[in-house]
């Protein structure tokens, strides 16, 4: 009845998203801008909400979609001046923390692993393997840098410089963003940039989130106990509820599996 008697006030709201899995390592459950944007609209842009939560499980993946999101996060935060915390659940490291730093205040549970402020780059080489094999791999090139760190033939000092010189840029562009978002909450840590993991009070400690927390507690801290939550996740697609994308899915899975393990998870 309240919605339809504007003068009636009702209780505060806070429009909860939910920013579950690896972000933008392929498959459909992956976290993109693109898939995200109508989502991330809608929590902003319906019913005026008194606050946004973002609820992270993510042990990140790509750091241009994770700078996407955070950025359309933060553009609409700003334009309809509404203050945005982020929960960390199980884990929000590297593009998980990128995406959590989009927020004004982070909070996180005892056991929440955070951090992992680095980037890397793994692969594989089998050009012994082919060799053994007798395997003669011929591959032609216009332009000398078109087989940079072609796994199938050996690994060159040069192409592995220059992708040293990548990867530090995106981890300059990464701690950038960290030090704009955390500010003078950060500690003069030694290794708060090598890409080390915190636990909850840890975390806090060196600045990484503002508390220990969870999201109804937090939010009724803040906003009272008759605050309500409006929740907001991805839905499944019509070919996934059909069965019709399961090897996209299942190879989506085991990279995210993969990305999950390398924090014990």
């Amino acid at each position: 009845m309240k919605r339809w008697l504007p003068f009636i006030k009702s209780g505060p709201t806070v429009a909860v998203l939910r920013l579950n899995g690896a972000i933008g390592t392929g498959g459909r459950t992956a976290l993109t801008d693109t898939s995200l944007a109508p989502l991330v609209d809608k929590v902003f842009k319906r019913g005026k909400p008194d606050a946004v939560a973002l609820e992270i499980n993510s042990p990140g993946g790509s750091p241009v979609q994770s700078s996407l999101i955070a950025g359309r996060i933060r553009r609409l935060a700003e334009e309809k001046n509404i203050p945005v915390f982020a929960f960390v659940e199980d884990v929000a490291a590297s593009g998980g923390y990128w995406l959590a730093s989009a927020a004004d205040e982070i909070y996180a549970d005892h056991s929440s692993i955070v951090g992992s402020i680095g980037v890397i780059s793994a692969g594989f080489g089998a050009n012994i393997f082919l060799a053994r094999q007798g395997i003669d791999r011929r591959v032609h090139t216009a332009g000398t840098s078109k087989s940079f760190l072609d796994p199938f033939q050996p690994e060159k000092e040069e192409d592995v410089e220059r992708l040293r010189r990548l990867l530090d840029q995106l981890h300059v562009n990464f701690i950038s963003h960290v030090k704009e978002r955390r500010g003078a909450k950060l500690a003069d840590h030694p290794d708060l940039f090598t890409g080390e993991v915190w636990l909850g009070e840890r975390a806090q400690q060196v600045g990484l989130i503002d508390g220990i927390g969870h999201l109804d507690q937090v939010m009724k801290a803040r906003f009272g106990t008759k605050v309500k939550f409006r929740r907001y996740g991805r839905g499944r697609s019509l070919a996934q509820r059909l069965g019709l994308s399961l090897a996209e899915d299942a190879l989506g899975l085991i990279e995210e599996r993969a990305a999950y393990a390398r924090f014990g998870l």
